[in-house]
């Protein structure tokens, strides 16, 4: 009777032992995967902890945070940016690099997002599939291009071989070598896939029977593509459209080499202005000493920078949710 029974305990017992084992390699890997997620989270967390450590409280121990030396009000309401200057020709307003940053936003928004909206309206209710395997590919390829490449692009053909013979040669208009237009279209060009893919995914989303009710009611292609397709697809053309700027807000080599250095609250598209992320670039090259109010000032851009596209990247979710339909 026991021998009988002997066969049968071992086959439990290794059953029992494999399922042990199973388990516990499924709770490693679940670790594990735990760890990779937490990466960004931590990852955040120490993005905040280092610029409100050097711009709000001090807390390295290596004397005062920026923003207790130079007032918030002074900060975000002085017209003059000068924090390399000495005595009373240190300014610290922001708002210079606020206006080249949104200038050259703004340009790249109006560039960028009819162009991207076009395309994805072609690509998603007009091009065939082999047309579609050529353009997709080239826009993809746009995304993978260096920023530097772009900057180098702006300085050698859009400025001298562009923007020079319409302006000067036609409207007698001065357009300095670093300018605000040249780096506002080159961005435009770089979130041209951003707007362009996520548009497509959008309009290809919208179910066929709208497309196909707007048929039945006598509708050409280009009456259904923009006043069915389009209105239906709005939530993600505005989140890709708040994507590409809040990318446009952030973006940098292309942007210093293309705009410039030089902080001003004129609004002039022809004319070089600092952006925020020009100044951070600057400030990070290692020739400003450490510690020191202009080093510190690097922070509360940055900060400021931060806040900036956290908002944009909170309202376009929420501009998702308010727009999204739900189709049947």
């Amino acid at each position: 009777m026991n021998a009988a029974r002997a066969p049968h305990d071992d086959a439990n017992g290794g059953l029992t032992r494999r399922f042990t084992l199973s388990r516990a390699r499924e709770q490693v890997i679940q670790f594990a995967l735990l760890l990779c997620a937490l990466v960004s989270i931590v990852t955040t967390v120490g993005i905040i902890f280092a610029l409100v450590s050097e711009s709000v409280v001090e807390m390295s121990g290596s004397g005062k945070a920026f923003f207790q030396e130079v007032s918030a009000v002074e900060f975000f309401t002085e017209t003059e940016w000068s924090p390399n200057f000495a005595g009373a020709q240190q300014h610290f307003g922001i708002l210079p690099l606020l206006v080249g940053t949104f200038m050259v936003a703004g340009v790249a928004a109006m560039f960028g997002l009819p162009i991207g909206i076009l395309s994805a309206v072609y690509l998603s209710e007009y091009a065939s599939p082999r047309v579609r395997s050529i353009i997709k590919p080239v826009l993809e390829l746009l995304a993978g291009v260096p920023s530097v490449v772009y900057g180098y692009f702006a300085l050698i053909f859009i400025t001298p071989y562009v923007l020079e013979p319409i302006f000067e040669d036609v409207f007698g208009m001065e357009v300095e070598v670093f300018n605000v237009l040249s780096a506002g279209i080159v961005v435009g060009i770089m979130t041209l896939p951003t707007v362009c893919s996520m548009s497509e995914d959008a309009l290809r989303a919208v179910p066929r029977s709208l497309r196909e009710a707007g048929y039945a009611l006598g509708s050409t292609k280009f009456d259904v593509s923009v006043k069915v397709v389009l209105p239906a697809a709005i939530s993600g053309i505005v989140a890709s459209f708040l994507l590409a700027v809040s990318r446009a807000v952030g973006e940098t080599m292309a942007v210093a080499m293309a705009a410039g250095n030089t902080p001003s609250t004129a609004v002039s598209l022809l004319k070089g202005h600092q952006t925020m992320t020009g100044f951070i670039a600057q400030m990070s090259m290692g020739e400003t000493p450490q510690g020191t109010i202009e080093y510190k000032s690097l922070y509360a851009v940055g900060l400021s920078l931060f806040v900036i596209t956290l908002v944009m990247n909170i309202v376009s979710q929420q501009v998702m949710r308010r727009f999204r339909e739900v189709y049947q």
